[in-house]
């Protein structure tokens, strides 16, 4: 029972840690950028849940953990911070690996507006802390990644990823509110759930894994342009101009 959290744990990271090395995937050779988004995000996400355990906001049941803490978090859910980019991104990567060619007509001005949309109600849930950060972490998301990297967010690849991505989030999700492993505090929440999970935390899943994809994305990006920049001919000498 005790470590029945470090095992959801390990079932999230065990495949994606095993094909680590795939000739086809070659994930190893993304790791730099992995650790740069989880570095970027993770604090953020991290000092959240600090003060939403400390406020009460949600707590986590000392059946199902070890009992080792850090910064007042059982060391399972830090753990969490890092299986959970390791593995979403291993299959962002994985994907990357078909032709995406389909580009959504998303326009800067309509995820604002989306944006905007979101702030309303977010503004509106009042007391209900746990519902209005999950509507304001969504609300960021949008507002930055339209500016930080559009590109990511009209991606067909993105929202196939996300979709692919929410399979296991309903399944071990599932399992930890189902124990429970994580209580939530009624006065936080909106009250309706998909099953046994409340309904921000479907939110909150889509921002933590947009963000983590958005910087991965970002990093990627930059660390290509710069090993391709190495390779080209002229990368460290003189520049031709053929005019």
């Amino acid at each position: 029972m005790r470590y029945t959290y470090l095992a959801i744990d390990l079932l999230i990271l065990i495949v994606p840690l095993l094909y680590t090395f795939h000739s086809r995937i070659r994930y190893d050779r993304c790791i730099p950028a992995v650790a740069l988004s989880v570095a970027v995000v993770s604090p953020c996400y991290l000092a959240w849940d600090v003060l939403a355990a400390g406020w009460g906001e949600w707590s986590f049941n000392p059946r199902y953990v070890t009992g080792l803490d850090v910064l007042g978090l059982p060391v399972e859910e830090v753990l969490f911070f890092v299986v959970v980019p390791y593995s979403c991104l291993f299959i962002y990567e994985a994907l990357g690996r078909l032709r995406w060619r389909r580009v959504l007509p998303l326009r800067r001005r309509w995820l604002t507006v989306a944006a905007l949309l979101l702030a309303v109600p977010a503004l509106l849930s009042g007391s209900r802390g746990y519902t209005w950060k999950a509507l304001t972490s969504c609300t960021g998301f949008l507002l930055c990644g339209s500016f930080v990297k559009r590109d990511f967010i009209t991606g067909a690849r993105y929202w196939v990823w996300l979709g692919i991505c929410y399979i296991p989030f309903l399944v071990f999700n599932s399992v930890l509110t189902l124990l429970p492993v994580v209580e939530y505090d009624a006065g936080a929440i909106l009250g309706p759930r998909v099953g046994t999970i409340p309904i921000e935390d479907f939110l909150y899943n889509y921002s933590l894994l947009s963000f983590y994809g958005l910087f991965y994305a970002r990093f990627r990006d930059g660390s290509g342009r710069r090993e391709a920049g190495r390779n080209a001919p002229n990368a460290g000498g003189v520049v031709l101009d053929a005019r």
